[in-house]
């Protein structure tokens, strides 16, 4: 999935005698006032009053926590366990801000919108998107970082091309993840094995069945809007290629910074030291090719020691904006950097304040008892999966925990119905994994959002493979394709 640097295995199921009508208090409480909050504020509910949302959500399940004598200093533990598990996440963040920084002031990214605005014409971008950042992800084993490199440059092309920075980040995303679920890097591809009990190159190769044809399905799509696209920014081409060139010195030579980062990357280099270097890369670069408009970030009219510093560290930490001829582009050319990246940082922290006290009160595990409950057969048990994956998406607001814990509460189930644990798995990446990027208080939505700077409700339709995922192995398990059972009966001690 995302790169993040805690260690998913270590995540816990509390359990307490909730009955489900408790456990559900606090999540209606949410969706409640939620939609009202989202009704209110429409596309402003992200900029703060969402997270207030979700710590009223966290009270709610608190008060019920207390009147089942779960102990407020247990619920203040967890929720400092599971902020604790976001400080790669938040790490991460932060550097991407610095990066885009760089990398804007740079040229790099201005490079890569030039050069991409030659080669991608309207009618094939779309599916273009889907296929390049799979690439990437299958490479580097990580949605997030495809986001903050490719998805960032594509991003501005569609921009400059007057093509929907919806329809374009749900293209992104949707290959993004794609190349996630089934690159052998990625965290999520060897969490799920883990929890269902099966291994790694099996998992892999059996999500082949379900994966493919939806990515098959998502390129059409894709291809069909590309056809029948209209734009705003083909005729301007000339233009903008014109004003770009005014305003940066655009050479392939800015090539060499994210090629280094996704070198890093597949070489399996910690992410935020990747991060770091293709930060500190853009900064040098930055000096060589751009030296006058790090001087006039820098307060000064040449550069120097003390303008190129604060130049550098203005374009890392706070809003930067580089002006050009074209007005379509000012938007476009533009970097919160660090501090761009907080509001973000602020949903994730309250997101994870409520899924602490949600695992802590019992609730997350009584409703996914409650799901392993209510269907007996073979596809309502992968029925009952799904549902838990997303409830947790939703619920717990992270997407590790949408694995772990119904990985952890199905596992004997499947064995039990003579399923081969790699049903699980695939339904677990199916249905966990990629589902997490459309909820917009999800760490892996709030991210994804913030990077792209397109909001989960524009994205959210056009996020095919994501969506239609949970589908397609619903699909598979209704009609009984490729259903694997249990070669032989396992010793009763060696089952979940």
């Amino acid at each position: 999935m995302d790169s993040q640097t805690t260690d998913p295995n270590n995540q816990k199921v509390i359990e307490n005698n909730l009955s489900i009508f408790q456990a559900l208090i606090p999540v209606f409480a949410l969706i409640g006032m939620l939609a009202y909050n989202v009704y209110v504020f429409e596309d402003d509910a992200l900029s703060g009053s969402n997270q207030f949302i979700l710590l009223m959500g966290a009270a709610v399940a608190a008060i019920v926590g207390h009147f089942n004598k779960v102990p407020y200093a247990s619920m203040v533990e967890e929720v400092a366990q599971n902020i604790k598990s976001t400080t790669g996440p938040i790490l991460i963040l932060l550097m991407v801000g610095a990066l885009a920084g760089t990398w804007l002031v740079s040229g790099i990214i201005p490079t890569m919108i030039y050069y991409g605005l030659q080669i991608l014409n309207p009618t094939i971008f779309l599916a273009a998107c889907v296929v390049i950042c799979s690439v990437i992800s299958i490479a580097t084993g990580s949605s997030w970082t495809t986001s903050a490199t490719v998805g960032i440059a594509l991003i501005g092309i569609a921009n400059a091309l007057g093509i929907s920075l919806g329809m374009t980040a749900g293209a992104i995303l949707s290959g993004a993840y794609f190349g996630d679920k089934l690159s052998p890097l990625s965290d999520t591809t060897n969490l799920a094995p883990a929890m269902a009990g099966t291994d790694l190159f099996t998992h892999i190769r059996y999500m082949l069945y379900t994966t493919v044809p939806t990515i098959l399905v998502t390129l059409i799509v894709f291809v069909i809007i590309g056809l029948n696209i209209e734009t705003t920014g083909v005729a301007d081409t000339d233009s903008i290629l014109a004003s770009i060139e005014e305003s940066f010195y655009i050479t392939p030579w800015l090539f060499i910074v994210p090629v280094v980062v996704i070198f890093l990357i597949v070489k399996k280099t910690p992410p935020l030291i990747a991060l770091l270097l293709g930060t500190l890369l853009g900064a040098v670069f930055a000096l060589i090719f751009q030296p006058e408009i790090i001087a006039k970030l820098g307060d000064s009219e040449s550069l120097n020691f003390f303008s190129g510093y604060k130049g550098i560290l203005n374009a890392i930490t706070v809003d930067t904006a580089i002006e050009t001829s074209n007005e379509s582009l000012n938007d476009l050319f533009s970097s919160g950097g660090m501090a761009g990246m907080l509001g973000t940082i602020w949903l994730i922290i309250c997101a994870m304040v409520f899924g602490g006290i949600m695992d802590a009160i019992g609730a997350l595990s009584r409703i996914s008892r409650a799901l392993l409950n209510l269907f007996h057969s073979t596809f309502g048990l992968f029925s009952s999966t799904v549902i838990s994956c997303l409830a947790l998406n939703a619920t717990a607001s992270d997407q590790y925990l949408a694995i772990v814990v119904p990985g952890k509460m199905f596992a004997k189930a499947y064995k039990d119905k003579g399923l081969a644990p790699e049903n699980l798995s695939r339904t677990l990446e199916d249905s966990g994994t990629v589902t997490s990027v459309l909820i917009p208080w999800n760490t892996c939505g709030a991210y994804h959002s913030g990077v792209l700077g397109v909001p989960v409700a524009s994205y959210f339709m056009y996020a095919m493979f994501n969506y239609l995922s949970p589908f397609t192995t619903l699909i598979f398990a209704a009609f009984h394709i490729k259903i694997r059972q249990l070669t032989q009966k396992e010793p009763e001690a060696a089952q979940l």
